[in-house]
């Protein structure tokens, strides 16, 4: 099985590469794309359909309102389908509408890229919901992220041939043009590799139908029950839910149900796209804005920080569970909660990934983890920056680079800068509370909630009982969507207070690098000197590190330990 997770850690490696040089030249300026030939006219006749301008140019602030306003619409609508889906086509097993809170949840949590779940997916929404609001949402929800990503790139990282408009005081930041970067990203990247992902996992057995349940005869003939056995087109759904840090799956168990994730071989394919465009990014970014150092630097601290997660991982996961202890079984991997086929460590290579990006789809339960591997996977989400989701992950660590450029410079006796740009009160202000809310939101909402357990309606009490809270509004904030299950999450309270930690867990961190990368852009940019800190060095990438690692165990260390670090002191493992 060790093997088996090398692998994986090559096929991303390997495919990564490729795809983030033709991520490159597919999304980049000022070049001829591949195949654009092809593309260009559907692009132009979607924009002709929309009604928008792709070739206006645009500031932060009608960048960031142009991506509000498309995910108010896209919210209103998916909330509508989801309570009327009972009265709308496509509903071949008759499903009722959602209650309103539920459903609100539901939509907002599948416009955040986050795809928490309070519901069961194959019980609760009908073909009509599944495919035209949550596929349409999980394709355009991480396309939104990466084309942030490329406004502040555009301004921020690309390196200056000569003294461009932005060095001018007072000059307008052009950061491109929202709508051109989402259809690019969905039509030249997303729809193609998602598409062929999809034809691979329905070679491999993944349903992709629109009839409704099958049922069946068991082949126990002693058995005289029929089952009900729930279809549809899985597979296009399974396939961006992987590729495009989502995770909400079409059945309620997510991947560990074999109709959703049936072969050893469909498992390396999904478990491969959970860090494919991620990684792809960083190869994207690198040669789109010259800073291919840059990029290698802070590939390099998350691979360190993703090797130390899984390895934690499996670690846990091959401990015994201390609930057979005494058993046959005893001294055993811990297997609960798991797929046989799977195993250990297969499980925990996906347990870990899954919350390194903020995909979170499981093919195992995490609330069976042992407690070691339970902290992982929160602090995984803490930190939100080992990969990441789609676009949103390299933005999170702009903004601790961003933090660890005025602490370096502060520590070498400089005025605070970056890439020569200076770093000032509202640059700063911008940047602590877009890091800041994060412990704020969590351990407020938590604190709230643990107060009155009538709320929580946790099934475990004591540490695991505060690990189940606490792992919710992670999960909602960091746009992950993993749980520990078993919390009572289907109430107006579980569902309105997540949808706070839901929106200021997305938005807030993705716009506010906006700003401040367009206020930098704006600045003159000072030459460098023998003082200047070089953000290539290794010296600047382990200061980074060190910034992501203190921040997130000051703002977290003290509820882990109230949690899963009291958990598994307890067990005495």
């Amino acid at each position: 099985m060790m093997n088996d997770v090398i692998l994986c850690y090559a096929l991303v490696i390997g495919l990564a590469i490729p795809l983030g040089l033709y991520m490159a030249h597919s999304l980049g300026d000022g070049r001829k794309a591949p195949l654009e030939s092809f593309f260009l006219p559907i692009e132009s006749g979607i924009y002709r359909l929309a009604g928008v301008d792709a070739q206006r140019t645009m500031t932060w602030q009608t960048y960031a309102w142009a991506v509000a306003k498309l995910h108010i619409v896209l919210v209103l609508l998916a909330w509508g389908v989801f309570m009327a889906q009972g009265w709308l086509p496509l509903n071949p097993d008759r499903i009722p509408g959602m209650s309103w809170d539920t459903a609100l949840h539901t939509a907002v949590s599948f416009a955040t890229n986050t795809n928490q779940q309070h519901y069961s997916g194959q019980a609760q929404l009908s073909y009509m919901s599944q495919t035209f609001a949550i596929v349409t949402l999980q394709f355009i929800t991480p396309a939104t992220g990466l084309a942030v990503l490329l406004a502040i790139a555009r301004v921020l990282l690309k390196k200056p041939s000569s003294t461009t408009a932005s060095d001018v005081k007072g000059a307008v930041v052009d950061v491109g043009n929202y709508y051109r970067d989402l259809m690019r990203t969905l039509v030249r990247v997303m729809l193609p590799v998602a598409t062929l992902v999809a034809l691979l996992l329905t070679w491999q057995g993944v349903p992709g139908t629109y009839q409704g349940a099958q049922t069946v005869q068991p082949l126990d003939s002693t058995v005289t029950t029929t089952q009900h056995i729930p279809l549809g087109p899985v597979a296009s759904m399974v396939a961006i839910k992987q590729l495009g840090t989502n995770g909400g799956g079409w059945y309620g168990p997510n991947s560990s149900v074999p109709l959703e994730n049936p072969t050893p071989l469909s498992n390396v394919i999904e478990t491969v796209s959970l860090l494919l465009f991620p990684v792809a990014l960083l190869v994207a970014i690198g040669v789109m804005t010259g800073r291919r150092r840059l990029m290698m630097g802070i590939g390099a601290v998350m691979l360190a920080f993703s090797l130390a997660s899984t390895t934690a991982m499996i670690v846990s996961e091959k401990m015994p569970n201390a609930a057979f202890e005494g058993l046959a079984i005893a001294g055993s991997p811990n297997m609960e909660g798991k797929e046989v086929r799977f195993g250990p460590e297969m499980s925990a290579l996906w347990a870990s990934w899954t919350t390194q990006t903020s995909n979170g789809s499981v093919n195992a339960m995490h609330d069976s983890f042992n407690p070691l591997g339970g902290a992982v996977t929160l602090m995984d989400m803490f930190v939100n920056v080992t990969f990441g989701g789609i676009g949103v992950g390299l933005i999170g660590y702009l903004l601790y680079l961003m933090l660890a450029a005025f602490v370096g410079s502060l520590m070498i006796g400089r005025a605070p800068e970056l890439l020569g740009k200076p770093l000032e009160t509202r640059e700063m202000r911008w940047i602590s509370l877009a890091i800041l809310a994060q412990p704020l939101i969590i351990l407020g909402l938590t604190a709230l909630t643990v107060a009155f357990p009538a709320l929580a309606g946790t099934s475990n009490p004591a540490f695991h009982g505060l690990s189940q809270v606490l792992y919710e509004y992670t999960s909602a904030f960091a746009n992950n969507g993993s749980g520990f299950e078993g919390l009572g999450d289907g109430t107006p309270w579980w569902n309105l207070t997540c949808v706070i930690a839901l929106l200021v867990g997305r938005f807030l961190p993705m716009l506010a690098p906006l700003a401040v990368a367009a206020w930098l852009a704006g600045k003159r940019t000072a030459p460098a000197g023998r003082g200047s800190l070089d953000m290539d060095s290794g010296a600047f990438v382990g200061l980074t590190a060190g910034v992501i690692v203190i921040i997130n165990l000051l703002g977290f260390l003290p509820v882990l330990v109230l949690g899963p670090v009291a958990e598994q002191l307890t067990l005495g493992l």
